[in-house]
């Protein structure tokens, strides 16, 4: 037992010389055969592949898009102008008034007796200085009592315009044309202190305007008589015209205020509603790229990276001239550069790449 034993260890031994003395003996694959094949394997390396996108630089007006209110045009509180009771109202909330329309009616508190007075007045000024004219041009009587006559007769015409101008107090009449939105007098209210007090609210919905507040940095692009798109909360979207832009500035917010007129014969926009306004700006120089083409450089810079005549990497800053949901309008690229739109991320400056053109879809986001 302890010879076979012996036996087998020494087969084992025997073995493993063999095998390691075999590496040296015949060896596989030779330092020189290595060393010849690594730069091989280098040269044969593949060069990173990237997407592009050639861009087209046009002049492009970016869109300011801000959100306000709508706002009525003009906006008034009718009051009477004279005192008495109110007998009469002849508008109701919502009711549309043409110009000069009764509004309401007020007691008479003897205004028209006032006139027949002032008009009975005049009447016998004027035929005093009938009656004495002849007698004054022969010479009867002196020249100085036609004056007097004269004067006379005046004051009486002047007493009974003050007298249907108080009349007319008493009729309170609608300024323009417009819509009632409030009535806050009642028939029959305040004896002798109704002078001064608000009979209706009228306001007038044609045209309508869209009111919003623009930075000082975007005012220099938002012109008087431009185009504007307005898109109401209740879903209507008009076409309106730039009609103001302050020229100071709000104390509180440092905004400046921005109108725009709309169209309204129907009053189909109510006055006060949400509005969002969509300015075009002056247009200037940009490319379209997709959003995800936008990188950030080791400096800090906003910009992309294109790929050059000579297929090596270079990075453009570029300035925001219009943000939109998928793509952006960047200033500073030039024109027919191929922007990397997927895979710049993932390579430097001056590295050499490959560039395959993007497909159409990939280029439009």
């Amino acid at each position: 037992m302890m010879k076979a034993s012996r036996i087998a260890a020494v087969g084992i031994v025997a073995a493993a010389v063999v095998w390691i003395a075999s590496g040296h003996l015949f060896p596989h694959e030779s330092a020189k055969g290595e060393a010849a094949v690594r730069p091989g394997e280098a040269k044969q390396q593949a060069l990173f592949r990237v997407s592009v996108a050639p861009v087209k630089v046009e002049q492009h007006a970016p869109k300011l898009t801000l959100s306000g209110r709508t706002e009525a045009d003009r906006k008034v509180a009718i009051t009477a102008r004279t005192g008495g009771t109110l007998v009469e109202l002849r508008v109701k909330r919502g009711q549309h008034v043409e110009k000069d329309e009764i509004v309401a009616v007020l007691s008479d508190d003897a205004r028209k007796a006032q006139v027949a007075q002032a008009e009975a007045l005049v009447e016998q000024r004027k035929a005093e200085l009938d009656a004495k004219r002849t007698l004054i041009q022969s010479g009867a009587l002196p020249k100085l009592d036609m004056v007097n006559l004269e004067s006379q007769h005046k004051a009486a015409e002047a007493a009974l315009s003050a007298a249907r101008a108080e009349l007319e107090r008493s009729v309170v009449r609608a300024p323009w044309a417009g819509v009632i939105t409030d009535v806050p007098a009642e028939v029959g209210g305040a004896a002798f202190s109704m002078a001064g007090k608000e009979v209706a609210t009228l306001v007038a919905l044609d045209p309508m305007l869209a009111v919003v507040e623009v930075s000082e940095r975007k005012l220099a692009g938002v012109k008087v008589g431009e185009a504007a798109q307005v898109k109401l909360i209740t879903g209507q979207t008009v076409t309106g015209r730039v009609r103001y832009v302050a020229k100071s500035a709000s104390a509180t917010t440092r905004t400046y205020r921005v109108e725009v007129e709309m169209e309204n014969a129907k009053g189909a926009i109510p006055d006060g509603i949400t509005a969002e306004v969509a300015v075009s700006l002056q247009p200037e120089p940009a490319a379209q790229v997709p959003r995800s083409a936008l990188t950030i450089a080791s400096s800090g810079d906003i910009g992309v990276r294109i790929v050059d005549a000579e297929q090596k990497v270079q990075f453009v800053p570029v300035k925001i001239v219009e943000d939109l949901q998928d793509t952006m309008w960047l200033s500073g690229i030039p024109d027919g550069a191929r922007v990397i739109v997927r895979g710049q991320d993932f390579v430097r400056e001056g590295q050499k790449v490959e560039a395959t053109e993007a497909p159409a879809e990939t280029a439009a986001k």
